[in-house]
């Protein structure tokens, strides 16, 4: 089926404002009878359902989490971008749109992203208005940093949990429309299957995780704002509880699943430190602002950081990168720290870590200091003290954080940091509506294949969840409920919903019966083993290969010896657990099957076999300027639909940040 991204004509700022004033209305009267279910209540889903509430919408919410506030966009940490350009450094929508396109190596549709681009400063006011406490200059005025892959400063923060304070926000805002009874909140409630009437999504059956029993609810329509699925790997800096179930039981159900091996790898991140780990920390991308990364020039050196002299230390992006330097974008910065890992040169016990080091920007923030208090015989350990002070205040949580994981005080001696997985730029497939390929189901935030191609940009996630929420999806649901104000509410004993939920029981009954001696954590351990060392960082065709092969064997023997200890019908988060890796292995399979199709590399999608003499990315654009959209077809059977990217105004070139 050829698939219709529904851009709408004409120049390219003015295709949002056009379709606002063009597209269907729904009247007050007519809202309050539309119900409206909403799956996740991150930035996303909490933004949507505050918004429609709002508006008038009967709107139900569900979250496994005991409480909204739990969401994982909670974890978030520099901050969020904005063209505001409060800095007059040369900012604008057109600049945000274009980083944005070029930071995804020119795999992103070009509608969505100026959209992205053009409504982010109406978040900045929203969140202001909602009394989230973002950063301020002396002057009272908000404060910008820098992020990777941008030359200005445009990121919004506050202090290094951003994502907290602004979950808040939208938090309170969900909250107010609950009291006022237009919002339902179902916590502890897990979506288990996408209900279709008519060819139609009208519907869930969703868990109650507290009791195991199975409850179907109606909608008009269904928004899936569930997140990534980084989680894929085993370890990440995802929550232990961030799944792809709700996107997976959609993707099955014909909701196609787009650019699924399009995987973030963040550059700063805590090393592995052994075999006992089940997630790994982030350390803010803000710390590139101000923190320099470095190893030794010399191979397998194992002297401490403090003890390598300045001229001893190889600072490689700065190196390889003048333009941008600690600045470059995430992909490229983390393929550069592995590349010099690889080669030898890494530190600490593993060897596979770097240093960020903030010695120089505590002396650079003393000085400083010293000179607005005039004092001109400052000592050095003044200057430092002052310096430390300066940038307790900045990243003072970042510093704690790290210091109680490893020990080690990062003032004094740098920060050791490793890639990790974080973000998938992949998910469901939506067109410019955020609709996927069922009418009537929506996917917001993470959970949609999104507006980042290939390398997600820092400090764009919570700019696209509340982006899609507040701003987006009020719009282009109304367009499609427009034409359903005839449709009544279907009553819950319809057919299809017994199907779906006989569906889901049965599932669950024959993963119960296994009785194996295995258990789910262990074959979720064995995935990410296998996701990590073959579809990672770098991937190569031989070792795609053998992964759907090993893949397909973990997913026979789980349904044979996964071993699940309690009963159905009571709070048992094993068997929530074995549902989530269950999804995981074949989403896994559809990875490596994507990953082995895209013959290039491409922002985070490193193919061996593509790259430059000096290491860089390779792009092959006249063959792959496109989205993968994926087709379930039955147990790993996927077909692959294209949609093609045309850039009118942005037009691909090899990416440089030299």
């Amino acid at each position: 089926m050829p698939l219709n991204s529904k851009i709408p004509k004409g120049p390219l700022e003015s295709k949002w404002k056009d379709y606002k004033a063009t597209c269907k209305l729904v009247n007050p009267a007519n809202k309050r009878q539309l119900e409206i279910i909403i799956i996740g209540t991150g930035l996303a889903g909490a933004s949507a359902a505050a918004s429609l509430g709002e508006l008038g919408y009967k709107v139900k919410t569900f979250c496994f989490q005991d409480s909204p506030r739990r969401a994982h966009s909670i974890a978030a940490q520099g901050g969020i971008n904005a063209a505001k350009n409060y800095q007059n450094d040369g900012d604008s929508t057109y600049r945000l749109f274009y980083d944005t396109v070029k930071g995804g190596d020119y795999r992103a549709r070009e509608g969505n992203v100026y959209r992205l681009a053009e409504v982010s400063a109406n978040i900045i006011d929203q969140c202001v208005a909602q009394g989230v406490p973002f950063a301020r200059e002396y002057g009272g005025l908000l404060s910008n940093r820098s992020f990777g892959g941008t030359q200005v400063q445009r990121t919004f923060y506050a202090a290094g949990q951003t994502g907290q304070q602004l979950l808040i926000g939208a938090y309170q805002a969900l909250e107010r429309q609950v009291s006022l009874g237009n919002v339902t909140q179902y916590s502890r409630h897990e979506m288990l299957e996408i209900v279709m009437v008519d060819g139609k999504a009208r519907g869930v059956i969703v868990r109650n995780l507290v009791t195991g029993e199975l409850e179907r609810h109606f909608g008009h329509a269904v928004l899936l704002c569930s997140g990534g699925y980084g989680n894929v790997f085993y370890l990440s800096t995802n929550a232990m509880g961030s799944n792809v179930t709700a996107a997976w039981k959609a993707h099955k159900k014909g909701a196609f699943f787009g650019n699924p091996c399009f995987t973030q790898i963040h550059p700063t991140c805590i090393p592995v430190s052994g075999d006992h780990q089940s997630k790994l920390t982030l350390m803010s991308e803000s710390l590139r602002n101000d923190g320099r990364i470095w190893v030794p020039k010399k191979q397998n050196d194992n002297r401490k950081a403090n003890e390598i002299p300045e001229e001893e230390r190889d600072y490689y992006l700065e190196r390889r990168y003048p333009a941008f330097g600690n600045l470059v974008p995430r992909d490229v910065a983390s393929r550069a720290a592995k590349e010099r890992c690889d080669a030898g040169y890494g530190v600490g016990a593993s060897k596979q870590a770097v240093y960020l080091d903030y010695a120089s920007a505590i002396q650079r923030y003393g000085k400083i200091e010293a000179n607005k208090k005039g004092m001109s015989n400052a000592s050095a350990a003044e200057i430092t003290a002052m310096g430390k002070d300066v940038v307790k205040e900045k990243y003072g949580n970042l510093f704690e954080m790290y210091e109680k994981i490893t020990g080690e005080n990062p003032y004094e001696i740098p920060m050791r940091i490793y890639p990790a997985v974080h973000y998938t730029m992949g998910g469901l497939w939506v067109d410019y509506e955020l609709q996927t390929t069922i009418p009537g189901l929506y996917a917001l935030g993470e959970a949609n294949f999104s507006d980042h191609g290939a390398n997600r940009l820092g400090a764009s996630a919570l700019m696209q969840g509340l982006a899609d929420g507040y701003f987006v999806i009020p719009y282009t649901l109304g367009n499609y409920l427009a034409d359903d104000i005839r449709t009544k509410s279907i009553p819950t004993d319809h057919p299809a919903f017994v199907a779906a939920e006989k569906e889901v029981q049965d599932r669950i009954n024959r993963m119960m019966n296994i009785k194996g001696t295995e258990s789910v954590e262990s074959f979720h351990k064995r995935l990410g083993k296998i996701m990590w060392d073959k579809c990672g960082m770098a991937r190569n065709e031989k070792g795609l290969k053998e992964a759907i092969v090993e893949i397909q064997a973990l997913r026979k023997e789980f349904w044979s010896n996964v071993r699940i200890p309690g009963d159905i019908n009571e709070f048992n988060p094993e068997l929530d657990k074995a549902n989530r890796v269950a999804d995981f292995i074949e989403l896994g399979e559809l990875m490596c099957k994507d990953a082995l199709n895209r013959n290039e590399s491409c922002g985070g999608h490193f193919r061996e076999e593509y790259q430059t003499e000096d290491g860089e990315a390779m792009r092959q654009d006249d063959l792959f300027t496109y989205v993968a959209a994926w087709e379930y077809k039955g147990e790993s059977q996927f077909e692959l639909h294209k949609e093609d990217l045309n850039y009118e105004i942005v037009h691909p070139t090899a990416r440089s940040y030299k």
